[in-house]
């Protein structure tokens, strides 16, 4: 198959001041891969990258997954038929149990994704990072699983305060008191269900790194970055890229610990001693992953070729001092396109 009919799908379009990675993501794939075609996968209507017409062919919109499998791999075979896939590249936490679901379907359809297995997949999950941390060599800060307020009552005495309260998939609330605590709890399970997440505060400077992993215990590619500016709900709205040796070990020993296949965002907060200790593990491309584009490792394109069988031709080293700053834009959008979306469920330019 040659590069210039290589059409992949990419999910996630949401770009508000909370973005989904998608917009980034294309934006790296266009600038590898100029002859690309990129099929947006939305959610909403008003998804803004839907209205992006520099960076998308063709927009379908998808069901949730909690409306059902059937629906949402009925509506994935629909868009195959449409405009032929090659590679799906999803970059949304709760969308994933969905299409590992489905993966053995797509491949059937010769559609080529670069999941982490099932098992991969649970061993990060935000309750399970301390057997993770062990496991791997990582420091992970004291955590704990709550399903009811009766144990976020005493899980301070496992979990001192001041902690974190966090969502199963999305959300993280500081606590230092059992109110403040009881209230994060109430509002994350209102929105995300039980459990709940409870990991004591470390205090210090936060990094974050995206990775790449070819599900062999390999480390593909690897671009650090510390926020330099951060929205009222705490996401990095500027941040620069960095280099530290411990810090790209860490990503190391999750590869190696864990043969992880595909991207991730590795949460990491240094304490006052240099130290790192692993916050969270988020089992896809970050919204900020244009920025390695940027800085000259573009690991969206390296997924791609992974996800088809090929190896990634990443470069060894990325661009220390490189910057993002996020923008808002009023994007100018057809009425004719909102149309079709909402009432076929597609548009096509």
């Amino acid at each position: 198959m040659s590069e210039k009919t290589l059409t992949v799908a990419v999910t996630g379009l949401n770009a508000t001041d909370n973005p989904a990675p998608g917009v980034a993501v294309i934006r790296a794939l266009r600038d590898a891969r100029p002859s690309i075609r990129i099929v947006g996968l939305a959610y909403d209507a008003l998804d803004p990258g839907i209205y992006a017409t520099d960076l998308l062919h063709e927009v379908f919109l998808l069901p949730y997954p909690s409306q059902g499998l059937a629906a949402f791999w009925s509506r994935l075979a629909y868009v195959h038929e449409k405009v032929g896939l090659d590679v799906i590249l999803p970059t949304l936490d709760a969308e994933l149990p969905a299409f590992l679901d489905v993966e053995p379907r797509l491949q059937e359809l010769g559609i080529r994704t670069l999941l982490p297995t099932r098992e991969q997949f649970t061993l990060r999950e935000k309750g399970r990072l301390p057997k993770l941390g062990e496991k791997a060599g990582i420091l992970v800060p004291a955590t704990a699983v709550v399903n009811t307020i009766e144990e976020l009552g005493r899980v301070h005495h496992r979990v001192p305060y001041p902690f974190f309260v966090k969502g199963l998939y999305y959300g993280a609330q500081a606590a230092h008191t059992f109110d403040e605590a009881s209230h994060a709890f109430y509002k994350q399970v209102a929105q995300w269900g039980i459990p709940v997440i409870v990991q004591t505060q470390i205090l210090g400077e936060e990094f974050n790194v995206v990775a790449l992993g070819d599900g062999e215990g390999g480390l593909t590619g690897a671009v650090a970055m510390k926020k330099l500016m951060l929205t009222d709900k705490g996401k990095g709205w500027a941040g620069i890229t960095v280099r530290d040796p411990a810090l790209l070990e860490v990503a190391r020993k999750f590869m190696s610990a864990t043969h992880w296949r595909g991207p991730c965002e590795i949460e990491l907060m240094r304490d006052k001693q240099g130290q790192y200790h692993l916050i969270e593990i988020n089992p896809r491309f970050p919204a900020w992953v244009y920025l390695s584009a940027g800085a000259g490792m573009n690991l969206p394109d390296a997924a791609v070729d992974l996800a088809m069988g090929k190896k990634p031709n990443v470069a060894a080293e990325y661009q220390v001092g490189t910057l993002f700053v996020r923008i808002s834009i009023d994007q100018i959008a057809r009425l004719e396109d909102f149309q079709n979306i909402t009432t076929l469920g597609e548009v096509s330019r």
